[in-house]
């Protein structure tokens, strides 16, 4: 039986995850200093989801090409 594409493993996930590991929402408590040292990791509270935003690329250097070459 073959593995679906979906489930494979390339190194990494390239899509955000939408789910954090207890130890990844432990460390975002900590950052947000809402942990306090001694407590249970069971029952935690939420912790929102920064997602990654991939942004696109500019067309700066085409539009100074088109200006250079409407002032030539």
């Amino acid at each position: 039986m073959t593995i679906d594409k979906s489930l494979r493993r390339k190194g990494r996930l390239v899509r955000s995850r939408n789910v954090l590991t207890r130890a990844e929402r432990i460390e975002q408590l900590q950052y947000e200093e809402r942990w306090q040292d001694g407590q249970s990791a069971l029952h935690l509270p939420k912790v929102r989801v920064a997602k990654q935003v991939i942004g696109k690329k500019k067309k700066k250097k085409a539009k100074e090409e088109d200006d250079t070459k409407q002032e030539a």
